[in-house]
């Protein structure tokens, strides 16, 4: 059995809870992006810059991202504690996940809000 030395306090109940409410964020936002192609005329790159230039798309965006991230992350870590059995390769491959889920985050909201 898998002891919580890498939980960091969590549990299973709140990793459930958050992994449905970035699913229903995710799906929202997929909604969102189809309901703006769906009222397009045309699909142009201007078009598209305009949707990601309003305030509303922006921060939708964000929160999906970071939906996106807190997702992989709960899934990564069950997948971790599931398979790796070594606490030492264990804490090495989460510090790996979050440095790469990191510069994602940081990344991700500088394209965003850079358009």
């Amino acid at each position: 059995m898998v002891n919580n030395a890498s939980a960091l306090g969590r549990h299973g109940l709140h990793d459930w809870l958050l992994v449905r409410a970035t699913a229903i964020i995710i799906t929202f936002y997929v909604f969102y992006i189809l309901v703006m192609m769906t009222i397009s005329d045309t699909i142009t790159y201007s078009s598209w810059c305009r949707f990601f230039h309003l305030p509303l798309t922006k921060v939708f965006t964000c929160l999906t991202l970071f939906s996106i991230l807190i997702h992989g992350w709960i899934g990564m870590w069950q997948v971790l504690t599931d398979y790796i059995k070594s606490l030492a390769m264990r804490m090495l491959l989460q510090l790996a996940i979050i440095v790469v889920l990191f510069v994602y985050a940081i990344y991700g909201t500088l394209v965003v809000w850079s358009t």
